[in-house]
């Protein structure tokens, strides 16, 4: 049976390192996958792919061409493809999604496909972007302990909801203090009706990955960084979400985000006096 893995989150929050690593671990793990990039800005796929950039499937039929050389083997032979966008500032990146899905649909491009990761774009839930949602999508979150990436987190929340579709959980991606970020994420996720299905530490090994163009998996005495991402891949494999989130209110959300840093605020400045 075919599964369909929506990763969505605020922007530069680390979706695209999330899914392309989820996808490469799949891959190495013998199953047939295939890596979507939902964002304009095309870069999903770029550890995959050796920093070689996909044409898009928007640009591909713009241009009337065959949209099945837009799809590309990359590492670990996952299917690699951009959907692309309009340029900035004209038309409607949400109606090109719905459209090149009703396309690559028609084409049977992904029916031999075991596992169909989406790399979403989540600012803003629009019409367009719950298109991943609608396509029987498990849907997980990308966030930070950060007030912004949780307000994306729960305005994610709130789109599936409205779409009907299941969260199978949030994947922390931590950016200032892991502990501290655990705790409020956890919070989060209990109040929306979900859970906390993976934590990714701050590896500066990231880093060199984006300049390479490659995953963890490719570099030398990574074990630890492997064994990061090792862990929720194999966790949201067998995972199996059965139930819906709903969304804070921004009052609520608020309120969880002044609970654990007015805490943290008063123990710093104890700690300072001493």
């Amino acid at each position: 049976m075919q599964r369909n893995i929506a990763i969505y989150g605020k922007g530069g929050i680390g979706k695209s390192t999330v899914s392309s690593h989820l996808s490469a671990f799949w891959g190495l793990k013998g199953h047939r996958v295939a890596l979507i990039g939902c964002d304009p800005k095309r870069d999903t796929t770029l550890l995959l792919t050796g920093n070689k950039r996909v044409k898009p499937v928007l640009q591909a039929l713009k241009e009337n061409e065959d949209i099945r050389n837009c799809f590309v083997n990359g590492y670990a032979n996952v299917l690699c493809s951009e959907i692309g966008g309009p340029e900035p500032g004209v038309g409607c990146a949400g109606r090109g999604l719905l459209l090149a899905f009703e396309l690559i649909d028609r084409l049977g491009i992904l029916r031999n496909t075991e596992i169909i990761l989406y790399d979403v774009p989540g600012d803003v839930v629009c019409g367009g972007f719950v298109v991943p949602m609608k396509r029987g999508s498990e849907v997980y979150i990308v966030t930070s302990g950060e007030y912004l990436s949780l307000y994306a987190a729960n305005n994610i929340c709130k789109g599936a909801e409205n779409a009907g579709s299941k969260v199978g959980g949030l994947i922390l991606n931590s950016k200032f203090d892991l502990e501290l970020e655990r705790r409020i994420v956890e919070e989060f996720a209990n109040a929306v009706g979900t859970e906390v299905v993976g934590v990714i530490p701050y590896l500066k090994r990231l880093k060199e990955c984006e300049i390479l163009g490659k995953t963890v998996f490719q570099l030398q005495g990574s074990e630890y960084e492997v064994s990061v991402f090792q862990e929720v891949a194999e966790r949201i494999l067998e995972n199996k979400p059965s139930g819906k989130v709903g969304g804070l209110e921004d009052e609520e959300l608020i309120a969880i985000l002044e609970k654990f840093y007015s805490s943290s605020f008063s123990q710093t400045q104890n700690s300072q006096k001493e």
